[in-house]
């Protein structure tokens, strides 16, 4: 079972102006991540456009990033479908290709019942040598992952957490008692890594990381070094502009933010579309404010 505590960020997919993935880009915010003490690296996940994504272009992502970092921080691969099958197939696929962990989101728009979801995760889980990461994103998916499903998942000798994005502390509470070292729980939202630490949490699969690598590991470090008030100063200090991510559909608002910042990460693929100017002008004046920028 992997060790991984800290800041993992789900990163954007750059694009060139016709709408390819821009490989030269995603070489250098792979750099740049690992130089500013990310801890692990979620690719193709929904920051990284994956519902936009072909299978084809999965591959070719998965098997840049996995060559470039070279082992030197843990690569965690999106791996979700709501056909279990198909999400079976394509985490055969990402294993081969050396991916160290998968992220499987609950199953969309069919949904199930529990022990249809539970039995979607297991098989997921039986068919891989390496280890998964329950998603659990309701606000996106239209379902939940029960807490009794938990306590069952969580005993999966191939299940090594949730990534937990409802938003809700008081669920986030009620499956606390499941963490340990073989289970682990990442906060989802970076509105709420403290709160989730303080639940037991090991780290944050951040889209604030994106713009913020350095700031959002040693969030995480401080509070589980027990500098938590260090912690939750720099979680305040970014409040606003971690708000501000979400104030369109995600990953419009981050994307918008490192172009700004000179990155040059590309626009995105439809339906995703550029952010009014309104709610730019409002991410934008956040990040002066935080320091990010003049």
């Amino acid at each position: 079972m992997l060790d991984i505590k800290g800041s993992i960020v789900a990163l954007v997919t750059p694009m060139n102006e016709d709408g390819s993935v821009n490989y030269d880009k995603l070489g250098e915010l792979l750099e740049y991540q690992i130089a500013n003490s990310t801890d692990a690296i979620l690719i193709i996940g929904t920051t990284g456009e994956s519902p936009t994504l072909s299978h084809e272009e999965d591959e070719e992502v998965v098997y840049y990033t996995v060559k470039k970092v070279n082992h030197r921080v843990p690569v965690i691969v999106g791996s979700s479908s709501n056909c279990t099958e198909t999400s079976v197939v394509q985490s055969k696929k990402f294993q081969r290709l050396g991916a160290d962990a998968l992220l499987i989101i609950t199953p969309y728009y069919n949904k199930t019942n529990e022990e249809g979801m539970i039995h979607h995760f297991e098989t997921i889980a039986n068919s891989v040598e390496i280890p998964i990461i329950i998603y659990n994103v309701p606000g996106r998916t239209g379902c939940a992952v029960s807490v009794s499903a938990v306590e069952r998942l969580s005993k999966h000798p191939n299940i090594m957490g949730i990534k937990e994005a409802s938003g809700n502390i008081s669920y986030v509470m009620k499956i606390a008692k499941y963490a340990s070292d073989n289970f682990r729980i990442y906060s989802g939202n970076d509105d709420m890594i403290v709160p989730v630490l303080s639940a037991g949490g090991s780290g944050v699969i951040s889209v604030l990381a994106n713009i913020c690598p350095q700031e959002t590991h040693d969030l995480v470090m401080n509070y589980l070094n027990g500098k938590t008030k260090e912690a939750l100063d720099i979680q305040l200090k970014y409040l606003d502009v971690i708000n501000n991510l979400f104030i369109e559909t995600n990953p419009i608002p981050v994307k918008e933010a490192m172009n700004y910042l000179g990155m040059n990460v590309g626009g995105y693929r439809l339906p995703l579309y550029k952010m009014t100017d309104k709610n730019r002008e409002i991410l934008i004046k956040s990040m002066k404010e935080a320091g990010l920028c003049k």
